[in-house]
């Protein structure tokens, strides 16, 4: 969604601004959009800022705001952050106006965010067969909102091959160059949901059990090993296969029927 990509642009600025004029705050919280990091930088972004506050300041502001996950550990580990850190000090006045408005940003986007979740969600839920998606594990709602925005009525396709070749994900054989021979992609498709299908196969293999060990499997085995990259495309094949048997017969995800198949040959899976 371009929502998304706002949000992402939001976030790298942001943390392009604490690269530059408070490198060390990394160092005290993993994520910047962490709540007790965001009601800081809300307060103090910058390190006079945490300086002047204290120790007993920060942990002011986190129990003001009944956060209980941090206290006065991490406001120490942040106030000595401060002490120490190398960041810019040059414009002061101008980094923090930019700073602030970042943040505004962050949180207008993250409001819409929500906004269009629950829009989505509730249009999804009209769909008897959506929830069923949503069972298996590593995928969520934006990964079925998407698949469904590009695929539409998904009746009107007679076998799942004909969403793989929408998605430009059927196979061809390269004729000429170095690659002659060499069995790829179309790419002759719908680019937005090939990258809808890659993007939910990713998260799949590193949260999905079966999904997972298919994955292991196709880059490990003995005879024709796939590279990463091919095994995503045989999985972004076999969800098509799984989405559409849901969609379309009220089927249940069966994580054992998608396990006997790593002992079938690719060309299967992406067939």
């Amino acid at each position: 969604m371009r929502i998304q990509k706002e949000m992402s642009s939001i976030k790298n600025r942001i943390q392009r601004w604490l690269k530059i004029y408070f490198p060390e705050h990394e160092t005290v919280f993993g994520k910047f959009d962490a709540t007790s990091s965001m009601l800081v930088l809300q307060v103090a972004p910058q390190p006079r800022d945490i300086k002047r506050l204290g120790v007993e300041g920060i942990n002011r502001i986190w129990r003001d705001n009944k956060l209980r996950a941090v206290g006065m550990k991490r406001a120490k580990s942040l106030y000595e952050a401060a002490q120490k850190s190398i960041g810019c000090t040059e414009g002061e006045s101008c980094s923090r106006m930019e700073i602030q408005l970042l943040l505004q940003d962050y949180h207008t986007k993250t409001a819409q965010y929500q906004a269009v979740i629950e829009t989505i969600d509730e249009l999804c839920r009209q769909i008897p067969e959506v929830a069923k998606l949503l069972e298996i594990k590593g995928v969520g709602l934006v990964t079925v909102a998407g698949f469904l925005s590009e695929v539409g009525d998904i009746r009107r396709f007679n076998s799942p091959k004909q969403i793989q070749k929408l998605a430009g994900l059927a196979l061809r054989e390269s004729s000429s160059g170095k690659h002659k021979g060499q069995t790829t992609i179309s790419k002759r498709g719908r680019a937005r949901l090939r990258a809808i299908l890659f993007q939910a196969v990713m998260p799949l293999v590193a949260k999905n059990a079966e999904f997972a060990e298919i994955h292991n499997y196709y880059t490990t085995r003995i005879k024709n090993p796939l590279k990463k990259k091919q095994s995503l495309i045989a999985l972004s094949c076999k969800l098509i296969r799984v989405f559409y048997a849901i969609l379309t017969k009220g089927t249940e995800y069966d994580p054992e029927k998608l396990i006997k198949d790593i002992h079938r040959p690719v060309e299967h899976l992406a067939a």
